[in-house]
């Protein structure tokens, strides 16, 4: 006789983010990381730029690492094609950000290359902390609007107050870019696999900041995860074809009842 199994009930939806829960938090981080406008336009003029090169990499560039990249080679002393080619590489990073946001945010194909010029650290981690695509796009709009708008503001005003600022580390604002997009990172490593490529990229970057020229330390750092990936597949594999494994194969095929011809048709019985 047949029967027919229920079911299985579908997985739970994930809890819905209110509209007002998803600007706040991405008005909290355009706004806390925009005001590091402030560093980059009083480092910048600093190390010689006009007020106009100062407010066109942040107009047309906006992407707060690799312009603080350059500019410190510059400030360095170093070339300025080879400071350009480390903050490119640099930013680099974002087109893999660009890879997985082109999945979660859905835009036309219109819409992708204005988006793709907001798609930076702080965008993409408001974005991929949402659990529905609307809130996603939100999420990205309102991160992406009000930090693009303030950056620049704050850039103009750091670039026309730099002596007024003075030294920018005694501030702190240098820091405040990274130190949020950790905060908003951390709570995203859910498990063992994840906190170990994180613990390893920190200590690539640790260990090459010094040895290599501005900006490759994070490329190295990107190697963490495909390295944490591949010992884990090693070790999936090894414990799959351990010595339980071998045993059971060594076994063959399960003994046939007494009494049970070795090979017989099926019968309607059989089959039900």
């Amino acid at each position: 006789m047949r029967t027919t199994e229920p079911a299985a009930p579908p997985p739970p939806a994930p809890p819905a983010t209110s509209d007002a829960t998803v600007i706040r938090d991405a008005l909290g981080v355009g706004i806390a990381v925009g005001l590091s406008g402030f560093a980059f336009g009083v480092t910048s003029a600093g190390v010689g730029l006009s007020l106009l090169q100062t407010c066109a990499l942040s107009l047309l560039v906006f992407t707060g690492a690799s312009q603080f990249a350059l500019v410190g080679a510059l400030a360095a002393g170093g070339n300025p094609l080879t400071a350009a080619a480390g903050a490119f590489f640099l930013g680099a990073r974002n087109a893999f950000y660009g890879l997985r946001l082109s999945a979660v945010l859905g835009y036309r194909a219109t819409v992708k290359p204005f988006a793709a010029h907001w798609v930076i650290d702080e965008t993409s981690a408001v974005t991929l902390a949402q659990p529905d695509r609307r809130s996603a796009r939100l999420g990205f709009t309102v991160t992406g609007l009000t930090l693009y708008v303030l950056w620049n503001l704050t850039t103009l005003a750091g670039a026309l107050g730099a002596e007024a600022l003075g030294d920018t580390e005694a501030w702190g604002l240098d820091a405040a870019g990274p130190a949020v997009f950790l905060a908003l990172l951390a709570p995203m490593l859910k498990d063992t696999v994840e906190r170990v490529a994180a613990g390893l990229a920190v200590v690539l970057v640790m260990v090459t900041l010094p040895l290599l020229p501005t900006g490759v330390p994070v490329l190295v750092a990107a190697l963490a995860a495909p390295a944490v990936l591949v010992v884990q597949g090693r070790r999936g594999r090894g414990t799959a074809q351990g010595p339980g494994a071998d045993r059971a194969d060594d076994q063959g095929p399960p003994a046939r009842p007494e009494g049970t011809p070795a090979s017989r048709p099926a019968t309607e019985e059989d089959r039900a």
